[in-house]
């Protein structure tokens, strides 16, 4: 009766979807949740409508990869750097100067690394670094865009360029930060970003299909067979087409597309082993990541005192979360701009992985207001 019970409730979640859908809030989606109750691990699976609508119509599927956006932060270069803290390679504390020496430019000297990962630094939060490479393109008549020069030229301004604000007096969220994070795990790592995340992250946590889809030099998409099963994103003006298998973000892609705060490509399987993951090693289940940093990592750090983040996650904002009404404050999550997002609520036990392609064809339409209808349909599900 139980289990009945919540597979009703739980329909609310794809009729939800499949309105999101008919509005053209996005072509579709794909919803993997989870969440303990009395010792048993219930599950609820969504796949609607489609991964791509042109250049041709393919439906989607649980086993869609998705532009990840922003959830690089979390899956890669938070993880990147909690390795290496762990490995005692870093301080959180340190001074970014201390491993990028060009970075201590212009009065930086007092930002850490601990500032970057709480988005307190006071770097600007973003910069159309990808507008001045074409700018250059179009003067020298030569590609730069997605080559080694156009990553080197990018990491060059930040660290030439001034603070906004003094380090820890605001949390302002961007990218920025995680482009000098993923600066520096490649620095200490002596390797490149998506080299070290998939022998130290995605091989030990069985995340099979997840990786940086590097570009080819001077970009370009994929070949035919590699993208079909990947979702589509925006009809991209300055490149000329639908981006479908490259990356949507511009300085991810003109960085080549494997950087610190985008570049991430996975299926939804794959992001939920992540998120059961961090649940797992936060409450001492597993030490494929060390418990003690995951619990340290999910911690509030209150930089300024006002500020919800942890370190390289985000923490419910009572109100206007985009977890919704039910997730408890002790939960992380992160949202990346394509339409994906990943919440943990480490206390009550549960895990929502909500991937969309909602940049594709109907951006300038979509509000994009149904994570938290999502999350809260899940759990009352769930509880039913």
């Amino acid at each position: 009766m139980r289990h009945s019970a919540i597979r009703r409730k739980l329909g609310r979640v794809d009729r939800a979807l499949d309105k999101a859908i008919s509005a053209s809030e996005m072509p579709g989606a794909v919803v993997l949740a989870t969440m303990q109750r009395e010792g048993e691990w219930l599950e609820h699976l969504a796949a609607r409508g489609h991964a791509v609508l042109r250049p041709e119509r393919i439906a989607m599927a649980r086993e869609t990869v998705f532009d990840l956006a922003s959830l690089t932060k979390a899956m890669a270069t938070t993880s990147a750097v909690m390795l290496l803290a762990e490995q005692g390679v870093l301080d959180l504390d340190d001074p970014v100067a201390k491993h990028l020496p060009a970075f201590g430019e212009r009065d930086k000297e007092a930002v850490t690394l601990r500032h970057l990962l709480t988005h307190a630094s006071g770097l600007k939060p973003w910069r159309g670094f990808h507008e001045l490479l074409l700018e250059r393109e179009r003067k020298k008549g030569e590609r730069l865009v997605a080559t080694a020069e156009a990553r080197e030229f990018v990491l060059d301004r930040i660290c030439r360029s001034a603070l906004v604000h003094a380090p820890g007096e605001a949390a302002v969220y961007g990218d920025l930060d995680f482009i000098v994070l993923g600066a520096v795990v490649e620095a200490l790592a002596r390797e490149p970003l998506d080299a070290f995340c998939e022998e130290r992250l995605f091989k030990p946590l069985g995340l099979e299909r997840t990786g940086f889809q590097r570009l080819p030099e001077g970009g370009g998409p994929p070949p035919e067979a590699e993208r079909r099963g990947i979702a589509a994103t925006e009809n991209c003006p300055w490149r000329g087409r639908i981006l479908w298998g490259e990356v949507h973000d511009p300085n991810a892609f003109a960085m080549g597309g494997v950087a610190g705060h985008a570049g991430l490509f996975g299926p939804a399987d794959d992001v939920m082993r992540f998120g059961r993951a961090w649940l797992d090693a936060w409450h001492g289940r597993s030490d494929v990541l060390p418990p003690e940093r995951v619990r340290e990592f999910c911690t509030r750090q209150r930089l300024p005192e006002t500020s919800d983040w942890a370190l390289g996650w985000d923490t419910p904002t009572p109100g206007s979360s985009s977890s919704g009404r039910h997730f408890s404050e002790h939960s992380i999550g992160h949202l990346g701009f394509t339409g994906t997002s990943l919440w943990i609520d480490l206390e009550r036990e549960a895990v929502v992985v909500m991937l969309t392609n909602r940049v594709h064809l109907v951006a300038k339409r979509s509000k994009f207001t149904l994570r938290p209808q999502i999350h809260d349909l899940l759990i009352e599900g769930f509880t039913a």
